[in-house]
């Protein structure tokens, strides 16, 4: 019986990790489930899957929970802040992490899953984008796992050819690009003029996908995309020349390995975070994750399209970062979190959320991001030059 923590439990791919584990209880027990300040939802959860540990961010929050639970008769321990989600990433009684915290915030334990060797089920994207070099550096050096659940990246997984180390060099087995495919996300075929309207209710309303706020925002504007790429240079080893976007409405392709001897190979399957979450949660195995079948009649058709970044200028500033490398790609982040929270509170137009991020990397110089305290560094600073930016 191997044992899950799951960061980040009350959001889309808590969720849907959830229903997973339901679907194999005779494989997987949940150890331990963690939230921001969903404590409501996460009592709902502790008493479905009954987990030995409950962490909530933020202490009221905890409060709350702990007191559902003792009314309830339910003996789940209940703990709360960040030193307290790193500790639970580490905990040796569980085996398999899955990293699901959204934005930054998702770092720490991540890394600190890395550092115990864990079978780390990577969902937070941020986690890459602003520390790559040293979370593979360090899941390396420790014997974890590193599998991405991103449906993108995982798709490429499965049609790359078998690694025995953690540090992907495919460019020596014949692969010429990496080719991720993008929806487009709800305004894929809107004009400039049109986008100056845009209203938070309209970009967190994706037309495939079902997610939580700040990743459909990041969809709409296409960073989303962006921040995949710099983390597919870290999972996989190719540089950004090698990392091509098409756009591909029907989102059924979900990504592609082009050799050099012509073949493409394409891992196609319905939207549903549910396969990635069971091919990684199980792999090498397979196991039912209770995705409906591909029905390519009904499907009918495959559309693809160039990526422009004319259209999409986050996505131009995220191959610009992970080209200038060090710090930029931390500097991007940042500034991306704080612009996309400040349009979400209508404090900010949806068409200068790339502004806000352009002129952010502009302004805060960019380090060899080596050592997490540069990082972390680099990272305050790109919050605070953006809260500048967008004030």
């Amino acid at each position: 019986m191997r044992q899950v923590t799951l960061l980040g439990a009350t959001g889309s791919i808590g969720d849907s990790t959830l229903d997973v584990l339901a679907r194999h209880t005779e494989k997987y027990q949940v150890y331990a489930l963690t939230a921001n300040q969903a404590s409501e939802k996460l009592f709902e959860q502790c008493q479905r899957f009954q987990p030995k540990v409950a962490v909530m961010r933020d202490r009221d929050a905890a409060r709350t929970l702990q007191i559902a639970l003792k009314e309830a008769g339910i003996k789940t321990e209940v703990r709360y802040g960040d030193a307290a989600l790193t500790e639970i990433a580490a905990d040796p009684q569980s085996d398999i992490v899955v990293a699901a915290i959204v934005g930054s915030a998702g770092l720490l334990p991540t890394l600190a899953a890395a550092k115990a060797g864990k079978r780390i089920l990577l969902a937070n994207k941020e986690a890459l984008v602003m520390s790559g070099a040293l979370l593979m550096q360090t899941v390396m050096d420790n014997g974890a796992e590193l599998l991405p659940v991103d449906s993108e990246h995982n798709a490429i997984w499965q049609c790359l050819p078998v690694s025995d180390s953690q540090q992907y060099h495919f460019a020596d087995k014949g692969v010429r690009r990496l080719i991720l495919t993008a929806s487009g996300g709800p305004f894929r075929d809107w004009s400039a003029a049109d986008l100056a309207t845009v209203t938070p209710e309209q970009a967190v309303a994706h037309p495939n996908w079902s997610m939580g706020q700040k990743i459909s925002v990041d969809s709409a504007t296409m960073m989303n995309k962006g921040l995949e790429v710099v983390e597919a240079h870290w999972l996989f080893g190719l540089p950004a020349n090698q990392i091509e976007v098409v756009l591909h409405r029907q989102s059924i392709i979900h990504s592609m390995v082009d050799y050099l001897d012509g073949s493409v190979l394409a891992q196609m399957g319905n939207p549903d975070m549910r396969t990635p979450i069971a091919n990684t949660l199980a792999w090498p195995e397979r196991i039912d994750s209770g995705v409906m079948p591909l029905d390519l009649i009904s499907v009918g058709r495959l559309d693809f399209k160039a990526a422009s970044f004319a259209q999409f200028p986050c996505l131009k500033l995220a191959y610009q970062a992970l080209k200038a490398g060090g710090t930029s790609t931390a500097i991007l982040n940042a500034a991306n979190e704080v612009a996309v929270s400040a349009f979400l509170e209508n404090r900010l137009k949806f068409i200068d959320i790339a502004t806000v991020i352009e002129q952010t990397l502009m302004a805060v110089s960019s380090q060899t991001a080596d050592d997490l305290e540069v990082i972390l560094e680099a990272d305050r600073l790109a919050r605070q030059q953006a809260e500048r930016v967008i004030c």
